[in-house]
């Protein structure tokens, strides 16, 4: 019996990238109007950043991410000691523009007459800050009171002691295969793969089900009881 759908936040809820460009165009904007030497600075360079920091970093918080990432950016012009205050705008202009894909909503709401549902993410994406407060029963944030990121275990166990009940009883909704799919399906726990940009599915491990977008994820959930109830029949 399925009872708890917890989801993912950044990229499955959240339409992030836009929200992440213009957080960095902020970041540029500002940089070319502190000094001339930011002339030559381009968007490209900021968002190469992130790539050039986060294998090293990649299991401390998004947040440190981002600042280190920053960082490297500024110092193209000199500009690291104005690392707090260019994070800041960042960050502000971040989440102003982070908010659900338009399939999010009704979705949630069709979900939650069936289904207790969570929110569990290794981002930094708060809900109340995305456009989703109130949505959810509980709220797992990677790194808050010690919890590890995904894929470690610990994080799919932090879900089902949010949720109070058995593992399989619950599904884990996402876009990352290994985050995702993969990685709750170890952990004992049923998973549906959002497939927004329809890629080739990943060899190795099947996910209970496959859905392009919210909208067909009601119907999919379902199927999970129509299964289980000719399974028992």
């Amino acid at each position: 019996m399925l009872t708890t759908v917890v989801f993912d936040a950044d990229e499955t809820l959240l339409d992030l990238r836009p929200a992440v460009t213009g957080g960095l165009v902020a970041v540029l904007d500002e940089m070319r109007r502190r000094t001339s030497a930011a002339a030559g600075v381009t968007l490209a360079d900021l968002e190469s950043d992130w790539g050039a920091v986060f294998g090293e970093l990649s299991a401390a918080p998004v947040a440190e991410i981002r600042r280190a990432a920053l960082a490297r950016s500024l110092a193209r012009a000199a500009l690291v000691h104005h690392l707090d205050e260019i994070a800041d705008l960042f960050f502000a202009q971040r989440f102003a523009l982070t908010r659900p894909f338009p399939d999010v909503p009704p979705a949630l709401a069709t979900l939650r007459d069936r289904y207790t549902l969570g929110f569990a993410t290794n981002g930094n994406s708060r809900a109340e800050r995305c456009g989703l407060a109130g949505e959810f029963a509980f709220e797992l944030y990677a790194h808050e009171n010690g919890l590890l990121k995904k894929p470690a275990p610990e994080f799919y166990a932090a879900v089902v002691a949010a949720a109070g009940v058995p593992a399989e009883q619950i599904v884990y909704v996402g876009d990352s295969w290994e985050h995702d799919v993969v990685a709750p399906r170890r952990a004992g726990l049923r998973s549906v793969w959002l497939n927004r940009l329809g890629l080739p599915r990943p060899p190795g491990c099947t996910p209970d089900a496959e859905v392009s977008g919210m909208a067909d994820l009601p119907a999919a959930l379902a199927g999970f009881t129509a299964i289980t109830g000719a399974q028992l029949a």
